[in-house]
Formats: C-alpha cells, structure tokens, sequence
C-alpha cells in the first residue's frame, strides 16, 4: 500500500505518471472486463445506452427480457415505443432511450444489413451514440480502438492524477490517447472505471488506502 507521498514523484511528467498508472492499475486489476452483461456488438451497444446514467446492475436485470422479447435488430426496428419504455423504464431516461434504440435498428437495418458497423464514423451515426459509446463497442465488441471511452469516473480520476487539466469528455479523451499504448485505450477505461468506483470516489476518495498516492497531485480534491 502506498500511503507517503514523494514531492519528487509528482514533478513527473503526465506520461510518466500514466505509464505508472497502467502499471499498478494492472495489477490490482488482472482481469479487468465491463460489468455488463452481453454476448455480441448489438447487446453491448444496447447496454452501454442503457448505463447512461444508470448503474450496470440495474442494466443487467433489464437486457435478459428485453433481448428475450426483441433478439434481433430486425426485431427492435419494429417494436412500440410503449412497450420498449415499459420494459426499460427502471434505466431511467427511457423515452430518450427508447427513441434512440428504435431509431437505431431501423438505421441498422435500412443502411448496415442490420448489423452494427464496425467503425467510428459509421457508429457516431447512430441516434443516441457519442464517441463515449462508439469507443465501448468498438474496443470491446471489435477489438478496435480508436479512442479512449471518457466516463464520469474516468474524467474524474484523470483529472486528480493530473493526466488532463480539462473537464470536457472530447478534450479529456484527446489528452489521455497519447499518454497509454494504443491497445491499452480500451483496457484503461475499465481499469479507471473500477478505480473510480472503489477507491478514487467522487465525493469520499479513500487516499490513505490508495495505490497511487506517491504519484497523485490530488488535483480538485479538497482536504
């Protein structure tokens, strides 16, 4: 456990201190994976829709029955609006959800064969899709990867480690790119995520039990 603080480590340049990061987040982590629930690119681009602002365990109660009632993207292209907000109702923001999942299976199925594509320009054309969701389904459900996928928690923890001095998602994910290997992007956001939740919380991060402590300038956190 790192609990001192080393002045010397923290004049470190970002990129040294990401490649630190990586490190030791690695091993607190060696089988880092997304909490949702799913089984092709089409059920994680449901789900990551789903999380916004909604936590995975709520979502995970929710994809079994709805993938039971729509299988397909075929499928969802001709669903009822009310019945989708019924099923999805306790993610919140389910009308905004609804629409966007309906309006993309039909897109799927008019432009794609119904079939998710596989890059980030064709993806970002999707009702309901930033680049946050196009870099999870890209990473995860291709093995692309064209960006790091930027969360709340990765824009907090990137923000305290002084890994960006923004807090706009487009710019904090432009800073983070140069600063891990590329097919690390998708790897890190997981690995931030967990962090996040764990140790590095918004509004009561436990430092004395952090591993990062020695290379941390606590950026934004008060006491």
């Amino acid at each position: 456990m790192q609990t001192g603080v080393n002045k010397s480590n923290l004049s470190t340049s970002p990129a040294a201190r990401a490649e630190t990061v990586l490190h030791r987040l690695r091993r607190r982590y060696p089988r880092v994976r997304s909490q949702l629930t799913w089984n092709s690119p089409w059920e994680l681009l449901v789900s990551t829709i789903l999380a916004a602002q909604c936590t995975d365990t709520r979502v995970n109660a929710v994809t079994p029955r709805f993938f039971s009632r729509w299988p397909t993207i075929a499928d969802l292209a001709q669903a009822e609006q009310s019945e989708v907000e019924e099923i999805i109702r306790s993610t919140g923001l389910y009308r905004n959800k609804t629409k966007n999942l309906i309006q993309s299976a039909r897109k799927l199925v008019e432009n794609y064969d119904a079939q998710v594509p596989s890059t980030m320009q064709d993806l970002l054309t999707l009702p309901g899709v930033a680049r946050k969701t196009a870099n999870i389904v890209l990473s995860h459900g291709f093995g692309r990867h064209e960006g790091i996928a930027v969360d709340t928690h990765v824009k907090r923890v990137s923000y305290r480690l002084g890994l960006t001095r923004s807090k706009d998602p487009g710019k904090i994910e432009h800073d983070l790119m140069p600063l891990f290997p590329r097919p690390a992007w998708g790897e890190i956001n997981h690995l931030l995520v967990w962090f996040g939740r764990e140790v590095c919380q918004a509004r009561s991060p436990k430092c004395s039990q952090c591993i990062l402590t020695d290379i941390c300038p606590r950026e934004g956190v008060v006491g």
